[in-house]
């Protein structure tokens, strides 16, 4: 099963007050669920690689051979896929993190940069997340559920 997941770190301020959002789906469409909360103080960076780490952890309990992350972060992308360098340590310390994560999970990882437009629910999630000052939590849909009941 591929996953297509939609990634967004937001920072009021830089750094600031910081949420992540992500919207999981199939390839065919149907909402898995959807990841948002408050991560504190960070810089928008700092928090679209958080969205990612979120996303990974998340999808790692799915049947997933392949996930595809669309994000709007081309440094988190380009870092990611290999085309920047990453000189800011404590991106250094997640990029890490998420290549680790990456290397034990049981699924491909493809990351693609998108146009903030096509990435608006993660978006509003981000944003919602900071609005609402609440730890990140995961909104499973009973057709994740029922997946997860067969991994």
């Amino acid at each position: 099963m591929t996953v297509i997941a939609h990634t967004d770190g937001a920072s009021r301020g830089n750094p600031g007050e910081s949420g992540i959002g992500v919207v999981l789906a199939t390839d065919a469409g149907s909402v898995l669920g959807t990841i948002a909360g408050s991560i504190g103080t960070h810089t928008n960076n700092v928090a679209e690689y958080t969205a990612f780490l979120e996303c990974l952890k998340a999808v790692s309990v799915l049947p997933c051979k392949r996930l595809v992350v669309h994000s709007d972060s081309e440094l988190m992308v380009r870092q990611m896929n290999g085309q920047y360098k990453i000189k800011d340590a404590a991106l250094k310390r997640l990029a890490a993190h998420a290549r680790s994560m990456i290397a034990e999970a049981g699924f491909s990882v493809e990351l693609r940069h998108v146009l903030r437009s096509a990435n608006a629910d993660a978006d509003k999630l981000a944003n919602g997340g900071i609005d609402s000052r609440s730890p990140v939590r995961i909104a499973w849909t009973d057709a994740a559920h029922d997946l997860m009941s067969v991994k």
